[in-house]
């Protein structure tokens, strides 16, 4: 985190937050309403400070990217439950261990954009994930295969888990609100890629699906690995048949397999625009 440039000749927050913290223990300083409010963690937890609270999950994050030079991002969801390979006898269904080829799609498919990413100094097509295991940990892993960098934007969950080893640690992140975080993965967003996954997985997809859809978030290429799953839980074609979404809105995302049909997909996506600044976040 960049050290606080000042701009003004007020006193600096950081000295008084540790001065505070050495004042005579007395019963007042001992009193919680002593305390500065922007160090007081029980008064920022207060539901009236919910909306601080949302703002600060928005503005964190969003600074030290921007500090470190993100300016676009490969966004990667996929299951937390499906293993490598190598470990794939570990899967709690047939079913998981055979979807574990795509841990070793994803990883690759995430090297191979970080060594694009890196020939334009790792500022542009960073790897995004939602820093747990399974198929995140191949996409955070892949960028390290690299030699780049990758972003993890992990949630506390009621069985912690903690990120993923391959995560660059200072664009680790940490959120209490699934809203915030789904903005953070669409904020830089150059294109998503989906792996098969389960709850989280849909609800990540779907709502992307829908900001492009209604016109909320500008088309970007949008690839679904592994047809027959994608095909085996949502019928797509039924939805248009009813016409509940336009048959156009079909042609908003495409079936892949391989890492290279991905990359080649991208590259050759019918919509896709030359950016030179980032929208309106």
């Amino acid at each position: 985190m960049n050290k606080d440039v000042r701009h003004h000749p007020l006193r600096d927050s950081h000295q008084d937050r540790t001065e505070a913290k050495q004042v005579p223990d007395t019963p007042q300083t001992r009193a919680p309403e002593y305390r500065l409010a922007f160090a007081d963690d029980d008064f920022l937890c207060r539901d009236e400070l919910r909306p601080v609270r949302l703002q600060l999950e928005l503005l964190k994050p969003d600074l030290l990217m921007s500090e470190a030079g993100i300016e676009s991002t490969i966004v990667l969801f996929g299951g937390a439950r499906i293993p490598e390979p190598a470990k794939k006898d570990t899967a709690r269904t047939k079913s998981l261990a055979d979807l574990s080829k795509y841990y070793d799609e994803a990883r690759k498919f995430a090297e191979l954009m970080t060594a694009r990413s890196m020939k334009t100094g790792g500022r542009e097509n960073v790897i995004v994930t939602g820093g747990g295991p399974g198929v995140m940990e191949a996409g955070n892993r892949g960028a390290v295969d690299a030699g780049g960098r990758s972003i993890g934007l992990n949630i506390v969950l009621p069985h912690e888990q903690a990120p993923n080893e391959y995560v660059t640690p200072e664009l680790c992140f940490n959120f209490h609100y699934f809203a915030i975080r789904k903005m953070h993965f669409l904020m830089r967003a150059a294109a998503i890629t989906v792996f098969p996954g389960g709850f989280g997985t849909l609800d990540e997809t779907f709502e992307a699906l829908t900001l492009i859809q209604t016109g909320r978030m500008e088309r970007v290429p949008f690839l679904l690995f592994g047809e027959e799953f994608w095909r085996g839980i949502i019928n797509w074609e039924t939805l248009a048949d009813a016409g509940t979404i336009s048959a156009d809105d079909l042609e908003l995302f495409k079936f892949v397999e391989t890492a290279e049909e991905a990359i080649a997909a991208i590259d050759n996506w019918s919509d896709r625009k030359k950016r030179t600044a980032l929208p309106d976040r």
